[in-house]
């Protein structure tokens, strides 16, 4: 189960937070997520519901999202969407993925307004048991493509120091984490020219470390 909440130091009507939780079983992992975003004047709700599951070297996951819009004085409109990716184990130290949301184009309101559709692909890379490098591109049918790359360094497994860049929009990253038995907690801040700092923080609980054979 894991929690987490951003903030915009100069939007804050554009703070948003999220909450998911899953569950694996000898046939694939069920989970359950929802998403909040926005204030009173205006905001979006999505209740989403995936599975994913092992397919020798590959992983495929599927949600379906229930988006709700809300605007003062326009009332409530609704949506469903669908997503669907994988990521590939090519070798125990590179793994490939990709994903899209709303591949079925889906819209919303009496406007009938498309919701995203984004096309996502990356690479991650572990050259050494504590060192993790990520790179993606992230394309939007109508905007520019989004590169992003991030690294991460383990101390002992348990201390976890991030940073990271993307490019359109461009923005710098830096975090830190710390992982406890069950428990792990992370926090970052995104630094950019147009809306300042934001921070997130989320916390992460496993119920459980068996694992399922």
């Amino acid at each position: 189960m894991g929690v987490a909440y951003e903030v915009q130091s100069q939007l804050k009507s554009t703070n948003r937070m999220g909450v998911a939780f899953n569950k694996p079983f000898k046939w694939g992992t069920p989970a359950l997520g929802v998403f909040r975003f926005g204030d009173d004047l205006y905001n979006e709700q999505a209740l989403s519901i995936g599975f994913g599951n092992q397919l020798g070297i590959a992983s495929l996951g599927m949600k379906v999202n229930l988006i709700q819009y809300r605007a003062e004085g326009f009332g409530i409109s609704t949506a469903v969407s669908f997503d669907f990716g994988g990521i590939t184990e090519l070798t125990e130290k590179l793994s490939i993925g990709a994903y899209i949301t709303n591949l079925t184009q889906s819209r919303i309101g009496e406007d009938d307004e498309p919701l995203p559709t984004r096309l996502t692909a990356g690479l991650s890379y572990n050259p050494e048991k504590n060192i993790f490098i990520t790179t993606e591109l992230s394309k939007e049918l109508e905007y520019a493509t989004t590169w992003r790359t991030g690294l991460e360094y383990s101390f002992h497994g348990k201390v976890f120091f991030r940073t990271g860049f993307n490019l359109k929009p461009n923005a710098a990253f830096f975090g830190i984490g710390a992982h406890r038995k069950n428990l792990k907690f992370d926090y970052s801040v995104q630094l950019n020219n147009l809306t300042g700092a934001s921070h997130q923080a989320s916390a992460s609980y496993w119920f459980s470390q068996k694992e399922v054979k």
